[in-house]
């Protein structure tokens, strides 16, 4: 029987693969913890990043890339971007022949690669898919209804993702821009970073309100400066997306913010955590990369600046507010 490999056993590769066997694929799951795979092998539980989820007996669990390639007739690649090269030098070539599913959200540093760039460069991959929307794993992992959208360049993969994906909780919808689905979900999480900062300083929902919907403007300029559709960032990878990473109780980046808006620096929340907010990245290298292209990001600039230049937040706010007036849909 043909399997579905994923890569990472973080939250989202959990759920993940949970979702495929609801939808009747065969998974395995490989871990780089090999004393870790093997506890949730026995315990059939991700108790460090999905706790109170029960893991199927029929989801194999490893971290032996022999046995993680056994049968796998695709694979999802649910590493953080930051690892993900890394990760994948690992299997030495061999994920080459496999269609792929890029489910991570985020940006290299230094290279600006896109996940699904970091695929076909390292593991050779020439079939990528990309995977986003709204989906936090608490809710995904439970079978709470989702949907999401997977894009490619080849609609024949993005269907067959689509139909091996879809179930009664899990409603998949195809796109052929994967630059501007795959950009939505790592743009986001620097919105998300700045709304937590404005939760934790106490601005109020006007304040918010305006910040995401000025900050998803900010997405999809930067977007279509990188050949993006414009309209793309006003679906699933991106309003979706964005609104569900900004409000929820479970977003990782919006509550990394509201810290750093209550006063803790950025090294000390990151020394104190085993888990991802990858808007912290994602801003370090757009903020980069807007200035070389020219593009105007406010939003994302202030938060750079607070984030890796010492800016006060109030002082961020106070910057943004006394920008110079202009017309709402113009070029900025």
């Amino acid at each position: 029987m043909s399997r579905s490999l994923v890569l990472g056993d973080g939250g989202w590769g959990t759920a993940l693969a949970l979702s495929l066997r609801r939808a009747g694929r065969a998974v395995t799951v490989w871990s780089v913890d090999s004393v870790y795979a093997a506890e949730v092998a026995r315990s059939r539980e991700n108790r460090k990043f999905l706790p109170g989820v029960p893991i199927p007996p029929e989801i194999l669990w490893t971290a032996d890339t022999e046995a993680a390639l056994r049968a796998a007739d695709e694979f999802y690649a649910v590493v953080p971007t930051q690892y993900l090269r890394a990760t994948l030098a690992r299997f030495g070539g061999r994920l080459a022949a496999l269609p792929a599913v890029s489910a991570a959200k985020g940006l290299e540093l230094h290279t600006f690669q896109r996940p699904s760039e970091i695929l076909a460069a390292v593991a050779g991959t020439r079939r990528v898919a990309v995977l986003s929307g709204p989906s936090h794993a608490e809710e995904v992992g439970r079978g709470l209804a989702t949907t999401v959208v997977v894009a490619a360049s080849d609609p024949a993969l993005a269907a067959q993702t689509q139909e091996r994906l879809s179930s009664e909780s899990f409603r998949v919808y195809t796109s052929d821009d994967p630059v501007g689905v795959e950009l939505g979900g790592a743009l986001k999480n620097i919105i998300a970073v700045a709304a937590g900062v404005s939760d934790g300083l106490g601005l109020g929902d006007n304040a918010k309100a305006a910040l995401v919907a000025r900050g998803l403007m900010e997405m999809a300029r930067f977007g279509e400066g990188l050949g993006a559709r414009r309209d793309t960032f006003f679906g699933l990878s991106g309003a979706g997306d964005l609104m569900v990473t900004c409000y929820s109780r479970h977003s990782r980046n919006r509550a990394l913010g509201e810290r750093i808006g209550r006063g803790e620096t950025l090294a000390h929340i990151l020394a104190g955590t085993e888990t991802v907010a990858e808007g912290v990245w994602t801003c370090q290298a757009v903020g980069e990369q807007a200035r070389r292209l020219g593009v105007d990001m406010p939003i994302t600039q202030q938060l750079h600046a607070i984030l890796f230049e010492g800016l006060e937040p109030r002082r961020a706010v106070r910057e943004l507010m006394l920008r110079p007036a202009r017309a709402e849909l113009d070029h900025a």
